[in-house]
C-alpha cells in the first residue's frame, strides 16, 4: 500500500517581500541616520512656521529697527558677553532686522518643495524615455541620441539664459513667486532626466529577454499592458533610487541658483537666497552663512545616503548578505 504525501501546512504565513527589503534597509546605518535627519527636518520646515513666535517677513521700523537689526545667535554670548544678542531671536537677526530662524524654516519649506517637484517631473521624464527606448527599438537611437545631447549641454550656463528669458513672462502670469517656482522646478526637471532614462532603458532591455515577457508576448499581450504589468514593476527600484539622489540634485541646482541671484523674489527666503544675502557680510557675521549651508548640506547628504540604503535593499543580488 503506498503513502500518500501531503504538504505539511506552514505554520507562519509567508514573508512579503517588502519585509525583506525593510530588514536590509534597517541594516544599513548610514541609511537609518539618513532618513531620520531627513524626516526631522521635513518636520521642522513644515511645522516650524506654524509654532515660531517671530514672522520672517516683518521688518521692524523707528527705534525697533537699530535695537533688532545685527543682533547675534543666542549662543555667542559663551565666548563674548558683550555681543549683542536678543533672546526672543535664537539665531539673531539679519542687517534688516528680520528673524534668521524663521526666514531658514520658511526657506527650507520652498527648497524642499522645489526639490520635490522637479525630483517627480524628472523622474517622469527619465521613465517615459527610457522605457520607450528600451522597449521600441525604432524610438531607441532617436532618444538615446536626445539623452546623449542633453547630457552634453552645459547646464547652468543654458538654466541662467532659461531664466533671463522666461522669468518675466511667467512672472507677469503667475505672479513674482509663483512664476519662479514653475520656473525653477521646470528647468530643474527637464535638464536632470538623463540618468533616470539610462537607467530605466538599460534594465528594461534585460527584462526583454526574460522568460516571462516573452510568455506575455506569445499570447498577445499588447505593448501598453506589457510596459504598465509586467516591465514597470520590475523596474520600480532603480526609480525609487533615482527620485531619491534626484531630490538632492534639484534642492543643489535650486540653492545654485539663489546663490546667483537668480532665483526667487529677496523677500522671499529660500536656502540659496540666504546664502547670497550672508556672503557680503561672512566676515562679521560667519553664522549667517554657516546655517543655511549645514541646511543644504544635511539634507543632501542624507537623501544620498537614503537612495544608498534603498539600492542595497531593494537589489536581490546584495539583500540578504
Amino acid at each position: 500500500m503506498t503513502e500518500v504525501l501531503v504538504d505539511p501546512t506552514p505554520t507562519q504565513p509567508p514573508r512579503s517581500q517588502w519585509a525583506d527589503v525593510w530588514d536590509q534597509f534597517k541594516s544599513h546605518r548610514g541609511a537609518m541616520w539618513g532618513a531620520w535627519i531627513f524626516i526631522v527636518i521635513v518636520l521642522l520646515v513644515l511645522v516650524g512656521p506654524f509654532v515660531y513666535w517671530n514672522d520672517p517677513k516683518i521688518v521692524p521700523t523707528g527705534r525697533d529697527f537699530l535695537t533688532l537689526r545685527d543682533t547675534r545667535p543666542i549662543y555667542t554670548i559663551l565666548w563674548d558677553t558683550d555681543a549683542k544678542v536678543n533672546w526672543a531671536y535664537p539665531l539673531g537677526t539679519d542687517n534688516l532686522g528680520r528673524d534668521i530662524l524663521g526666514r531658514l524654516l520658511t526657506g527650507g519649506r520652498v527648497s524642499l518643495a522645489v526639490g520635490m517637484a522637479a525630483m517627480i517631473l524628472s523622474v517622469l521624464l527619465g521613465t517615459l524615455v527610457g522605457v520607450l527606448a528600451g522597449y521600441f527599438k525604432f524610438l531607441d537611437g532617436i532618444l538615446m541620441r536626445l539623452t546623449d545631447l542633453f547630457l552634453a549641454l552645459p547646464l547652468l550656463p543654458l538654466l541662467l539664459v532659461a531664466v533671463l528669458l522666461f522669468r518675466e513672462p511667467l512672472n507677469s502670469s503667475f505672479g513674482p513667486e509663483g512664476g519662479t517656482f514653475i520656473l525653477i522646478v521646470t528647468l530643474v526637471g527637464i535638464t536632470s532626466w538623463m540618468q533616470t532614462a539610462r537607467i530605466v532603458r538599460g534594465d528594461v532591455l534585460a527584462l526583454k529577454e526574460r522568460e516571462f515577457i516573452l510568455a506575455a508576448r506569445s499570447i498577445g499581450t499588447s505593448p501598453y499592458k506589457m510596459i504598465t504589468r509586467h516591465l514597470l514593476p520590475n523596474v520600480m527600484s532603480p526609480i525609487m533610487v533615482s527620485a531619491t539622489l534626484g531630490i538632492a540634485t534639484a534642492i543643489i541646482t535650486e540653492s545654485a541658483l539663489s546663490f546667483l541671484g537668480f532665483g526667487f523674489p529677496p523677500d522671499f527666503p529660500t536656502w540659496g537666497k540666504l546664502l547670497f544675502d550672508a556672503v557680503d557680510r561672512m566676515e562679521l557675521y560667519p553664522e549667517r552663512v554657516l546655517w543655511p549651508g549645514l541646511l543644504i548640506s544635511l539634507t543632501v547628504l542624507s537623501v544620498n545616503y537614503v537612495g544608498d540604503g534603498l539600492r542595497d535593499a531593494l537589489d536581490p543580488r546584495i539583500r540578504g548578505r
